[in-house]
């Protein structure tokens, strides 16, 4: 089934991080003519791209193409450049099993859930 992206919904999740359409085109790497044809519904980008602009616009592909109303993103990534302590936790959790599971639980218990 393929994916067609609303174009609404790419300018609400473009305002939403405070781009601009230069400012988008910019860092999706793509003409700002190609991306303002997106934006207006003039042409469909691939799902690869889809994909592509939910990351950069910090939402999923299924808040873009319609399948829901949540603009959360389904993932999340750390970078090491503008989150290193994060990132550096992460890294560690992924070495040491037995402290990713104390940190989980403190964090249930911090959070008052599970």
């Amino acid at each position: 089934m393929e994916k067609k992206i609303v174009p609404e919904r790419l300018k609400a999740a473009r305002e939403r991080t405070g781009f601009s359409m230069a400012e988008a085109s910019r860092r999706l790497n793509l003409s700002k003519i190609g991306y303002c044809r997106y934006e207006y519904g003039e042409r469909t980008p691939s799902i690869q791209t889809v994909e592509v602009i939910a990351r950069c616009f910090n939402t999923s592909v299924e808040y873009l193409t319609g399948q829901t109303d949540d603009m959360s993103p389904d993932y999340l990534v750390i970078s090491k450049e503008q989150s290193p302590e994060l990132y550096s936790m992460i890294e560690f959790c992924k070495q040491d099993k037995k402290a990713a599971k104390q940190i989980l639980e403190l964090y249930r218990e911090l959070h008052g859930s599970g």
